[in-house]
């Protein structure tokens, strides 16, 4: 039961599926293939449970040769982006990505996917280097929560005692293992390597040289002092993928599409005390010619004083499918477990 005394009325997020769809198919009309649209909030990610999502939408549309994917996200999981290419390339022959935007990390990995990357002035992907949140993660002392800690990180603590400790014999993992558990060491050197072949394994679905993928996954996880280091398309064409300026037209379409998905995934917190609020949030969109499906966060918060963090209550958050029945806007939940 909502924690709702008061009977406030609960803020909805708005569906805009007439306009986005009027938008899709200008877009599709100056394409030579399909067009689908994968747009992911900043509060939400690229999981493993999108491909199923991806797969109802595909499953009984006619397919073109050509995919022209739009993708909008700062990421996720890797493993999630491999699945879906995987799933995409058993319908197309060919896939082009189209970044307008931030398309960073896992979606980083997504797009490495494509056969041809095309990228407009404010796109850029990112380094794809792994860090990880572990059950035994140091704790944010402000917010209680789990820190994040990549392999990049501990790498560069390692050569900062090499570099500025005098005594050489004094062993830096005693030290280190008073704030970061043995185990995170050891995880985050496995998602690392995992990351790893994970590039790999994605260019290989269109990269016959093996060599060339080999080092453009090595580059994209170890050579970039920051994980959120923005690679524009100058640097994406140095590295070796096969991108190009995407055309003034097209990514103007695409900034318009992406105004419509913010505005869906604005946030909807109705607060009804200093402790409890409800979330009705629009985090991710998948959509082509015809159909959308949009993933709706729905669910009460709960401040916990004593352990200084909130806790969700009542979620009813799922896929929902919006599709036009009779002139009118049918929207109807999509499981996924």
């Amino acid at each position: 039961m909502t924690r709702n005394p008061n009977n406030i009325e609960i803020k909805k997020p708005p569906i805009l599926y007439t306009k986005t769809q009027s938008v899709i198919d200008t877009i599709e009309q100056s394409l030579d293939g399909d067009f689908l649209s994968y747009w992911i909030s900043s509060n939400g990610e690229l999981t493993d449970e999108d491909v199923m999502t991806f797969y109802k939408l595909l499953e009984s549309k006619p397919n073109k040769e050509t995919l022209y994917l739009y993708i909008k996200s700062d990421g996720g999981s890797g493993i999630g982006a491999l699945r879906i290419v995987n799933l995409l390339r058993t319908y197309y022959k060919d896939i082009v990505v189209l970044i307008a935007g931030e398309c960073a990390s896992a979606a980083t990995m997504l797009a490495l996917g494509a056969n041809v990357i095309k990228m407009g002035p404010l796109a850029f992907l990112s380094a794809i280097d792994t860090s990880i949140t572990h059950d035994m993660s140091p704790i944010d002392v402000k917010y209680n929560d789990k820190v994040s800690v990549s392999q990049n990180e501990l790498d560069r603590v390692l050569k900062l005692w090499d570099q500025k400790v005098q005594k050489k014999d004094l062993n830096p993992y005693n030290t280190l293992y008073d704030f970061i558990h043995p185990l995170v060491f050891g995880s985050v050197d496995r998602a690392s390597s995992l990351s790893i072949q994970l590039t790999r394994d994605i260019l290989s679905y269109h990269m016959d040289d093996i060599e060339k993928a080999e080092n453009i996954s090595n580059h994209l996880n170890s050579a970039y002092p920051s994980h959120s280091y923005p690679i524009t398309l100058k640097e994406a064409q140095r590295v070796g993928l096969n991108a190009f300026k995407l055309e003034a037209a097209l990514n103007k379409k695409l900034l318009t599409l992406n105004e419509l998905y913010s505005e869906m995934a604005q946030r909807a917190n109705t607060d009804f005390d200093e402790e409890n609020y409800h979330d009705n949030e629009v985090l991710k969109i998948i959509e082509m010619s015809g159909t959308q499906f949009f993933y709706q966060q729905e669910k009460d918060w709960h401040y916990r004083r004593k352990e200084r963090r909130y806790i969700p209550m009542n979620d009813n958050s799922s896929w929902r499918k919006a599709v036009l029945i009779d002139g009118k806007i049918d929207i109807s939940k999509f499981h996924v477990r």
